[in-house]
C-alpha cells in the first residue's frame, strides 16, 4: 500500500511539474538583446525556435550597461527626509535653514558680558 501511495505521487508529481513548463507563456519572457537566432524554424511544426527572434547578440559595452542597469530600480536607495519638506534653503554649517512658515530668529543668549582680568 506504501508502494503504491509513493509511486501514485511520485507520478502525478512528474506529470504535474510537466503540465507547469508545458503551459508557460514564452511571450511574458523579458525582450533582451542575446541568444540571437534570427528567423530559424523548426522543420517539424515550422515555429520560431526563439523567444527573440531577431533579436542582436549583446556584445561589449552596450552588454555590460544594461546588464548593470538591470537592477538598478530596486537596488537604489531614494531616502527623503520627511522633516525637511519644508527647507527652502540651507544656509551652511552652524546656521539655520530658510523654511516655509515662520522664520525664527534665534538670538545669541548673552547680548552683553563682562571680562574678567
Amino acid at each position: 500500500m506504501k508502494i503504491t501511495l509513493m509511486v501514485t505521487l511520485t507520478i502525478l508529481l512528474v506529470l504535474g511539474f510537466s503540465l507547469s513548463l508545458a503551459l508557460a507563456n514564452p511571450s511574458m519572457l523579458p525582450t533582451h538583446p542575446g541568444y540571437p537566432a534570427g528567423k530559424a524554424v523548426s522543420p517539424v511544426t515550422g515555429q520560431l525556435l526563439a523567444n527573440d527572434a531577431g533579436q542582436t547578440n549583446a556584445t561589449g559595452e552596450k552588454a555590460l550597461l544594461e546588464g548593470a542597469a538591470a537592477e538598478d530600480s530596486h537596488v537604489v536607495q531614494t531616502l527623503a527626509d520627511e522633516n525637511n519638506q519644508r527647507v527652502l534653503k540651507r544656509s551652511g554649517a552652524g546656521q539655520l535653514p530658510d523654511v516655509q512658515g515662520p522664520q525664527i530668529k534665534i538670538e545669541p543668549p548673552v547680548k552683553e558680558g563682562t571680562r574678567m582680568k
